[in-house]
C-alpha cells in the first residue's frame, strides 16, 4: 500500500501543530505544508507583546469554555482530549517549559516567541514534514475515482494527497477553499477590539485604570451583554480586559449596530446602588464645608472623579453641603450606570481577532473531519471559534490541530 499523501493548507501555529501531531501518528506518510506566505508563523511571532501568550492556566474543560464566545459548547469534548495541561506537556517535551503570570496567561520562561517559532519548525523537521512557503493555493479540487484531492498552487503545480487539513486563519482564501468544496461560512467580523468614545475630557484621562468595572452594552440582546473587570482609559476612549472580553462577546451585535452604540458603565461594582448612595451621604455630612471636587465619597482616581462631577454638572466651587439632593441621585446614578457613547472600534494591538469562519455543525470534533467531505479536516480559526484574550485562542488552535493531525495519520483500514 501507498503511503498516506498528506497536505497541511496555512503555516501557522495550528497548520504547524496539525502536521506535527499527523507526521507523528504515521511516520510513513508524506505531510506537505504550504504556506502563501514567505514568513510561516507570523502571528506566533507577534503576539503576546513578542513574548506568545502560549495558553492559560485552566485545566477544567468546563471552566475553560466559557472564555469562548463562539465555539464552546463543541470544544467541551475536545478539550476532554487536549487541553492546556496537554498543551504543556508537549512543549516541556521539546525542551520548552512554560510560566504562569498572576493572570493565568503562559508564557515560555524566555520570554521571547521565538523560542516557541523554533520549537514549532524544528518538531516539524524532525518529524520529516516537508515545508514550502510562499506556495499559495489557487483552488483545491476533489477526486471523486481516488476520494482524494488535487491541490491547484499558485505556480500551476498541482498537488495530489488523500487528505487535507485546512488551517488558513481568518483568510478569505481559506474560507473560499471551504465554501467551494460545499461548507457554510458564518461572515468573518472582528472580535477583540477596543471603544472609541469621542469625548476630549475622558480622552485627557488616558492612562487611568479602574478595578474592577462593570460595564453593559446598551442593546436588546439577551442575555444581557456585560463584562466585569479591568478598564483602561486611553487617548481614543477605553481598553482593558473588560472592554475586550465585552467586545469578543458582542462581536456580532456591535458590528450590525456598526460599532455605535451606548455603553454603561458602573464604576462601583463591588456596591450596590444603595450603598453608593449611604457613601455618598456619610461624606456630605461628614465633609459638608469642603469642596466636592476634593473630597472623594468613593475609591476612585482623583481625576477621574472629578471628570464625573463635571458630566454631573457639579462645579469646582460647591461644597458638599450645598450638593442638593436631585444632584446627588444624579452623581450616584453617574457612578453606576453612567452612559457613554461608542462610535467605532479600535485595535488590540497587532493580534487581531475575528469571530466567523467554518460552521461548526458541519465538523466532526472528536477528528476535526468535515462531516459532508471525507478527507477534509480544520484546525484554528478557519473554523468560527474565537476565544477572549488570555492565550485562549491559541488554546483552540492547539487542541483542534492535535485532534485533526492525529486523526488524518491513522492508515486507511483496508
Amino acid at each position: 500500500m501507498l503511503p498516506l499523501k498528506i497536505v497541511v493548507i496555512g503555516g501557522g501555529a495550528a497548520g504547524f501543530f496539525g502536521a506535527i501531531a499527523c507526521a507523528r501518528v504515521n511516520p510513513d506518510a508524506q505531510v506537505i505544508l504550504v504556506e502563501a506566505s514567505r514568513q510561516p508563523l507570523a502571528k506566533v511571532r507577534i503576539s503576546g507583546g513578542g513574548r506568545c501568550n502560549v495558553t492559560h492556566a485552566c485545566f477544567e474543560a468546563e471552566r475553560l469554555v466559557q472564555n469562548y464566545p463562539r465555539g464552546g459548547k463543541p470544544l467541551l469534548g475536545a478539550f476532554t482530549r487536549f487541553q492546556a495541561q496537554d498543551t504543556i506537556a508537549w512543549f516541556a517535551a521539546q525542551g520548552v517549559q512554560l510560566k504562569t503570570e498572576a493572570d493565568g496567561r503562559m508564557f515560555p520562561i524566555t520570554d521571547n516567541s521565538e523560542t516557541i517559532v523554533e520549537c514549532l519548525m524544528d518538531a516539524a523537521q524532525a518529524s520529516g514534514v516537508e515545508l514550502r512557503i510562499g506556495t499559495p493555493v489557487v483552488k483545491v479540487k476533489r477526486q471523486t475515482e481516488t476520494a482524494g484531492f488535487e491541490i491547484v498552487l499558485k505556480s500551476g503545480e498541482v498537488l495530489k494527497c488523500d487528505r487535507i487539513l485546512l488551517a488558513t486563519g481568518s483568510s478569505i482564501a481559506g474560507h473560499k477553499i471551504a465554501q467551494d468544496l460545499g461548507h457554510k461560512i458564518e461572515a468573518p467580523v472582528p472580535s477583540l477590539f477596543t471603544f472609541n468614545i469621542p469625548d476630549p475630557k475622558l480622552r485627557g484621562l488616558a492612562g487611568i485604570s479602574v478595578n474592577p468595572v462593570k460595564l453593559r452594552l446598551s442593546t436588546n440582546s439577551k442575555p444581557p451583554l456585560e463584562q466585569t473587570g479591568a478598564l483602561l482609559i486611553t487617548h481614543w476612549g477605553l481598553s482593558g480586559p473588560a472592554v475586550l472580553k465585552l467586545s469578543a462577546w458582542g462581536a456580532r451585535v456591535l458590528h450590525q449596530n456598526r460599532y455605535q452604540t451606548k455603553l454603561l458603565i458602573n464604576w462601583l461594582p463591588e456596591f450596590q446602588q444603595e450603598e453608593v448612595r449611604q457613601k455618598i451621604l456619610a461624606v456630605k455630612t461628614e465633609w459638608g464645608k469642603r469642596p466636592i471636587m476634593l473630597h472623594r465619597g468613593v475609591d476612585l482616581p482623583h481625576r477621574l472623579w472629578q471628570y464625573i462631577l463635571t458630566r454631573v454638572g457639579i462645579t469646582t466651587e460647591e461644597r458638599w453641603a450645598e450638593l442638593p439632593n436631585k444632584m446627588l441621585n444624579k452623581l450616584v446614578a453617574e457612578l453606576t450606570q453612567g452612559e457613554y457613547t461608542i462610535t467605532g472600534k479600535g485595535v488590540f494591538k497587532e493580534e487581531f481577532v475575528t469571530c466567523g469562519g467554518v460552521n461548526l455543525k458541519e465538523v466532526n470534533f472528536k477528528t476535526m473531519e468535515s462531516k459532508l467531505v471525507p478527507g477534509l479536516y480544520f484546525a484554528g480559526e478557519v473554523l468560527d471559534i474565537d476565544g477572549v484574550t488570555g492565550g485562549f485562542n491559541f488554546q483552540s488552535a492547539w487542541t483542534t490541530a492535535y485532534l485533526a493531525g492525529s486523526a488524518m495519520g491513522i492508515k486507511p483500514k483496508n
